[in-house]
């Protein structure tokens, strides 16, 4: 597992895994105040409110950006609907948990934000990892 960096405001953790991100900067356009990827520490995590983070962490189409309360017993980073959802030119992203059976038989869970690759191009099948941008996919 990659390097996990953690930014809290006492309330929230919100956790970014580098290796997950497929940049799709989703967080940085959704919420600029607080993700700042040219600046370091690049989360400003007092800049908003913690459901207004929340609410933009749900958004990450990689599962890069994650989030857990910090309250003892709050589980409500544990609950999220499943859905699935189609980005044009990009990964198929579900949401929710899933077991992920690989071809050789291995299996995997993944929580919060899945991003399936689409495109045919990505060096870690069946996951994304951006290099539909790099191919120019349309889809």
């Amino acid at each position: 597992m990659g390097k996990i960096k953690e930014y809290s405001n006492g309330e929230i953790t919100v956790a970014w895994e580098a290796e997950k991100c497929i940049h799709s900067a989703i967080c940085a356009k959704g919420l600029p105040e607080v993700f700042q990827p040219r600046v370091r520490p690049w989360i400003k995590i007092d800049a908003a409110n913690t459901e207004t983070i929340i609410n933009q962490v749900k958004e990450c189409p990689s599962g890069a950006l994650r989030f857990y309360m910090n309250a003892e017993g709050d589980k409500s980073s544990e609950t999220l609907e499943t859905k699935v959802e189609v980005l044009e030119n990009g990964p198929l992203l579900v949401y929710g948990t899933l077991k992920v059976t690989h071809k050789d038989g291995s299996e995997e869970t993944k929580n919060k934000t899945t991003a399936f690759c689409r495109c045919g191009a990505s060096n870690n099948k069946p996951f994304c990892d951006g290099m539909h941008v790099k191919e120019s996919f349309k889809g």
